[in-house]
Formats: C-alpha cells, sequence, structure tokens
C-alpha cells in the first residue's frame, strides 16, 4: 500500500538515488545521453536533497519503506522537482503525488500551479489539467534542453 506523507531527512537519499536513475533511465528516451548527465550527473549529492525538500512542501509515496515517487510545492504554486521511481511508471503513483499537492496548493489559497515539464512529464501534467504555455530552451551545466512552462488554474 503506498502511502503520500511529507518528506523526512531520512529520505534525501532514496529521493536523491531516484532523481538520478529515473533521468537516466527514464528521460534518456526523449533527451540525449549527454543531456541526462548533464542534468543527473555523476555526483548525485551535487543538489543538497534534505535543505531543498525540507524548504518546500515535498511529499513522497512510500511503498513500505521503498520511494516510489515525490513532487515538490513551493508555496508559490510552482512544481519543482516531479519524479516517480523507474519502477514505478504509469501505475498511478504520479497522481497521488498529484493530488497531495493540488490539496495543499487549494489550502494555501494558491490560484495557479506552474511547472517546467520536460518532454517525458508534459503528457502526465496534461492529463492533471496542465496547459502548455510555452515551448522552451534551457542551458544547464552547458547542454541545452526543450522543456514545457504549463500552468493550472485552480
Amino acid at each position: 500500500m503506498i502511502e503520500i506523507r511529507l518528506f523526512e531527512a531520512q529520505d534525501a537519499a532514496q529521493i536523491a538515488q531516484l532523481f538520478h536513475e529515473t533521468v537516466r533511465e527514464i528521460n534518456v528516451h526523449d533527451y540525449s545521453s549527454k543531456q541526462v548527465r548533464a542534468w543527473a550527473p555523476d555526483d548525485i549529492y551535487f543538489r543538497n536533497w534534505v535543505e531543498v525538500c525540507s524548504s518546500r512542501f515535498t511529499y513522497v509515496a512510500d511503498d513500505e519503506g521503498a520511494i516510489a515517487g515525490f513532487g515538490e510545492l513551493e508555496p508559490n504554486g510552482h512544481i519543482d522537482c516531479f519524479y516517480c521511481h523507474k519502477n514505478y511508471q504509469r501505475c498511478g503513483v504520479g497522481r497521488q503525488i498529484y493530488r497531495a499537492i493540488e490539496a495543499k496548493a487549494v489550502e494555501l489559497s494558491v490560484s495557479r500551479l506552474f511547472t517546467e515539464a520536460s518532454i517525458t512529464a508534459k503528457s502526465f501534467f496534461q492529463r492533471m489539467g496542465f496547459s502548455v504555455v510555452k515551448e522552451q530552451e534551457v542551458t544547464h551545466r552547458g547542454e541545452t534542453f526543450i522543456n514545457y512552462a504549463m500552468e493550472k488554474l485552480l
């Protein structure tokens, strides 16, 4: 049974690994290997996961101790990281995390959710009711990526 709960500091190592593996093994279908290495560098702790996840409303999908996915909501309605483990793709985990994020946004009286969705995540966010505002090119660690500015009015 998957439980959606808020991030705890001891989740950081699993979240870092989940992020790294998902980008390297799932997003590589839509981006080049050079792009995914820039996005998810070999040093999986390039980001201070505890600090960042604790500073937002980070929801994790906990499958009896194994983290199946996570998503971060900032108080202004921005959804930053949103990833499902490679073994939990297309089985409803993302939808459960998203529902928790949207419920928190409503509780915070946020009127608009917005994100920068990868090519890989674009269709998921569309299924959740988001619209594409624009396609954009972003540069990260020397690599240029296509992603989509998307939003949903609540």
